[in-house]
């Protein structure tokens, strides 16, 4: 607690002038009188300010404020507060310096905050003041004095009915000062910056801040070593007495460097059974002093965790320290003194009866599970995670301990609920430095849900320690206990859970009100939905108050009463909403606005009353719902090959069971759908209700046809029978019954492989685990795919340019050097199997002499090879047509050199074409050729002569010359007959006689 007084001072000089280092005494001791009366002051308040007086104007009080105020070495000031024995004397002393006594009632520490006090600014602004209270009390007596004096100063109060902890009052400070002063501090400047900064803004003092987290964690690590001060279990102090003669035999055998033995005892002493039987007693003595400690336990159901971990840890430093004097050069003198004087039944039974060795190996045994237990993790968290993370660590380290050690299963029951109830503490403590009810309802969303999952991260470890305890009870063959925990944060997390259910009732209802009735604030208040709104959060003013991690039974009660209230707010609010929806629903023009209304309101459906005001609208869209199942069933029954979805995986190459469970997806999706619908319709919870409950059972038989899994299982096994491999030789060679047994070219490569990568891509993308060895063929299949369907493609190519060329016998020899390249290209790639594919994943690239890219090259030179003997076919194919037909026309083409020559030109240019395209057998081809040329132009010769001999041999008739022997070598020689003209020779003969 901090305290402040200003007083006037009359000498301070004008502003602006020049301000001295000196610092008054007395500006120290006016502040001093005004402030250390309120701190410590105790009943007689006249004899307090006496004494403080006197201690302030002592000589060691002016010099202490002197320097306080002038030296900046000197950064506090204690004023200390001194009762006497009889209880009424007071005093006070001023020092730099704090001694701990059992007088000492108290101090106040003034601690400046400038390395010199100012005297021209008040010192309340310069320094601050808090009170440290002490064992000893203004209020106290004699005997309280006494009882302070003979206690221990750490652990007993004196001084009325109270009594006062150094540790409590610390632990108080830190807990309800420093850290709330700290974090209202940080929590202040996040926020300045980040209004300052933005949502994007960078923070200048990132290191800084990113030192915030670690500066809380040791403020509650602080606080909470202060709270386990407070709880340690003392263990009794074992002080075993020892006779003096025997302390001072070995006093003098340390003195002279000698073992202390028997012969070092006085012969006499030995002898006195008055001295032995002192000894005996002293043993004795010490058996019950030492099983006082040996003895000593606890009940762990009571307490904290802390406590029951350091009893076991103190337990056993006090037993160490019992070993220690047991170990002591007096105790074993003793020990030989008694057996040297045959007093065996005080020696022998000593260790027995102490009960030493059992206790010892007992808190050994415990403290393998008390030693480095992690329960300061929980109860320094100053967040959920870290809960949640410290309780994880508690019980992995209880989990790996108890198969280790002997600690109780009974005990270890107890144990963990103590952890419960730290557990339950350190929630209540985080959860309290926010205001849950005033919390947005995401912030406060995002906080359950974490709380939850430190709750569920208690139950999954409990349960995997429950079944441990189980586990070990059976193998120690200890007696059965029923192996249950009474979580002490039961009701917390009840509570909490309750609220959160609350809250998002509410935010459903108010984010409902805002989404359907009106866009805007006018149309909402013409309507009224705007005191609807506002109703909503008068309603919920009522229980924002309320402390819900209040759990005792007024904190119930004080909840019921604010829900009450804000039950009666919503009612009225919901007779709005009613009217609304029947509103909407009434104007609807079909199913499907209405199934959008009741979406829009479906989260008030949990309502009994909203939920009772629209059952007539859910019994009509639950009918076209129940039609919209049935088709869905109807187009399921046509099947897959049936339906319009079949032709456009095909169109899209999508492998038929891939389409097929594609397809069934599609209905089970469109089912889904439905059923959605459905909850629109009767909001959560539907499958409650008598319809919801027919509607899903119908569903869920439906659904049960809609599994693919069977589709999936023949499938894999179909695939599986067939075993398919990439493997085998490329190339095969067969002879059809077709075409008389002659030999064909073909891929050996099974369709089935190009089936089964694209199967595999597609059930692996629809979320199926197809086997690791079929999903290796499908991707051996998929790398030789290319290659696979190139060659196909070139040997089809081949087959049908060989069976076209096989009906031009007439080429087949021009053709012969193109095909004797395809047929050693082949020869080359006999020799090749599958196996060498699978290496190659893409064309040659790189090392041509690599085996993968001549295997890879191979099918680009095929492919090339076949390209241009397919090219240079379809070419002689043409080019021998073009030759044919003039080869006809020159059978009917006009008689006369000019038609002859450009017949025969145009061949010769044919052949100069084949001649350039390198065909094979040219020459015996055109020598053929040149035969049918000959014999054409020898037949149109014989039929020309033949005209020219009708034409000089046929009898003159006419004058001109057309006779029937005329036209008859016309129509054998046609243009080839000669045109010649009759000529007529008359004979006149004159001057005959």
């Amino acid at each position: 607690m901090e305290y402040s007084v200003e007083y006037d001072d009359p000498e301070r000089n004008a502003e602006g002038a020049t301000r001295a280092p000196y610092c008054e005494p007395g500006y120290i001791q006016k502040y001093l009188m005004g402030i250390v009366p309120v701190l410590l002051g105790g009943a007689d308040e006249a004899v307090d300010s006496a004494a403080l007086s006197e201690a302030i104007a002592s000589a060691e009080g002016l010099g202490a404020c002197q320097t306080f105020g002038t030296d900046s070495s000197v950064s506090a000031l204690y004023v200390s507060r001194d009762i006497g024995s009889d209880g009424t004397q007071v005093k006070f002393e001023v020092s730099f310096e704090l001694a701990w006594k059992p007088t000492y009632a108290g101090s106040v520490a003034v601690i400046k905050r400038v390395p010199v006090i100012d005297t021209h600014e008040p010192v309340a602004r310069q320094v601050q003041a808090m009170n440290l209270p002490g064992p000893a009390s203004v209020s106290g007596n004699n005997e309280a004095f006494t009882a302070a004096s003979a206690a221990d100063a750490d652990t007993e109060h004196v001084g009325g009915s109270s009594s006062v902890n150094p540790y409590e009052a610390l632990h108080a400070f830190m807990r309800f000062a420093v850290s709330p002063y700290f974090n209202a501090y940080v929590s202040a400047k996040e926020k300045a910056e980040q209004q300052h900064d933005g949502p994007g803004g960078h923070r200048d003092d990132k290191d800084a801040q990113q030192g915030v987290p670690m500066a809380k964690k040791k403020l509650a690590e602080l606080e909470l070593s202060l709270l386990h001060l407070q709880q340690n279990v003392d263990i009794p102090e074992t002080v075993l007495n020892i006779h003096p003669d025997i302390a001072r035999t070995v006093a003098d055998c340390r003195q002279r460097q000698q073992r202390a033995t028997v012969d070092a005892v006085d012969p006499e002493l030995l002898l006195d059974s008055g001295f032995l039987n002192q000894l005996q007693g002293d043993v004795n003595g010490w058996i019950k002093e030492i099983q006082k400690v040996a003895k000593l336990d606890r009940e762990p159901a009571s307490g904290t965790t802390s406590q029951e971990i350091n009893f076991w840890v103190s337990m056993e430093r006090a037993l160490e320290r019992i070993e220690e004097q047991l170990q002591s050069d007096e105790i074993v003198l003793t020990m030989d003194v008694l057996k040297a004087a045959k007093r065996f039944h005080a020696t022998v039974s000593f260790r027995t009866d102490t009960g030493l060795k059992e206790a010892a190996e007992r808190v050994t045994r415990y403290n393998v599970l008390m030693k480095d237990f992690p329960v300061n993790e929980l109860l320094a968290a100053t967040d959920i995670g870290r809960i949640s993370f410290s309780i994880e660590q508690i019980f992995a380290h209880i989990n790996k301990k108890l198969k280790l050690t002997a600690y109780p299963v009974r005990r270890a029951l107890p144990l963990v609920e103590a952890i419960s109830r730290d557990f339950n503490g350190q929630l209540i403590k985080v959860l309290s430095h926010v205001r849950l009810m005033h919390m947005d309802y995401a912030d406060f969303d995002r906080l359950f849900r974490d709380t939850q999952g430190a709750f569920d991260a208690w139950e999954t470890q409990v349960k995997e320690f429950a079944n441990l305890a189980r586990d070990i009870t059976r193998k120690r063959s200890e007696k059965f206990i029923p192996i249950k925990i009474r979580a002490a944060h039961a009701t917390l997390q009840e509570r909490f859970s309750f609220v959160h259910q609350f809250r998002e009732q509410h935010e459903q209802l108010q984010q409902t009100i805002v989404r359907v009735m009106g866009s805007s604030v006018g149309e909402r208040e013409e309507s009224g939905d705007g005191s609807a709104i506002g109703e909503i959060r008068l309603a919920y003013d009522g229980v924002r108050h309320v402390d819900i991690l209040d759990v005792t039974a007024e904190g119930a009660e004080q909840w019921e009463r604010a829900e009450t209230a804000y039950n009666e707010r919503v009612a009225r609010v919901e007779n709005q909403i009613i009217v609304r929806l029947r509103d909407r629903l009434a104007t609807a023009r079909n199913a499907s606005e209405m199934f959008r209304v009741f979406s829009k309101f479906n989260a008030l459906f949990v309502r009994p009353k909203i939920r009772g005001a629209i059952q007539e609208y859910q019994t009509q869209l639950i009918s076209s719902v129940k039609d919209d199942i049935r088709r869905l069933h109807d187009t399921f029954k046509r099947h897959y090959r049936r339906s319009e979805a079949y032709t456009m995986s095909q169109l899209r190459d999508v492998p038929p069971v891939s389409g097929a469970i594609i397809w069934i997806r599609q209905i089970e999706r469109q089912l889904d759908m439905y059923m959605r619908r459905i909850e629109d319709v009767l909001g959560s919870g539907w499958e409650l209700y008598a319809e919801g409950q027919r509607l899903r059972a119908d569903s869920a038989s439906f659904r049960r046809k809609l599994d693919t899994r069977p589709l999936y299982d023949a499938w894999f096994a179909e695939i599986s029978r067939r075993d398919l491999t990439v493997s085998g030789r490329v190339f095969l060679v067969t002879r059809l019954r077709a075409t008389g047994l002659a030999f064909q070219l073909n891929v050996s490569f099974d369709a089935q492989l190009i089936t089964l990568f694209k199967e595999v891509r597609e059930l692996l993308w629809l979320g199926f685990q197809v086997p690791h060895t079929l999903v290796n063929v499908a991707r051996d299949g998929r790398r030789v795919y290319p290659f696979a369907v190139s060659l196909m493609e070139t040997a089809k190519i081949y087959r049908q340019t060989s069976h076209r060329l096989q009906l031009h016998p007439d080429v087949l020899s021009l053709a012969a050097g193109y095909r004797r390249d395809v047929m050693l290209c082949v020869s080359r790639g006999m020799g090749l199997k599958w196996q060498s594919f699978v290496a190659s994943s893409g064309l040659y690239t790189g090392a041509p002499d690599s085996h993968e890219n001549r295997t890879a090259s191979f099918v680009g030179e095929f492919a090339a090879v076949v390209s241009v003997f397919q090219e240079k076919v379809e070419t002689l194919i043409s080019l021998n047509d073009a030759i044919n037909g003039a080869v006809r026309e020159l059978e009917h083409c006009g008689f006369s050199e000019e038609a002859f020559r450009a017949v025969l030109d145009r061949i010769q240019a044919l052949i100069d074409r084949l001649n350039l395209d390198n065909y094979a057998n040219l020459e015996q081809w055109v020598a053929e050729l040149d035969l049918r040329l000959e014999h054409v132009l020898t037949a149109r010769l014989s039929l020309a002569v033949q005209a020219w001999i009708r034409e000089f041999t046929r009898p003159p008739t006419s004058a001109d010359g057309d006779d029937d022997d005329n036209n008859q070598g016309d129509q054998d020689g046609g243009e080839m007959a000669p045109q010649l003209r009759t000529l007529v020779h008359e004979l006149r003969i004159r001057n005959q006689v």
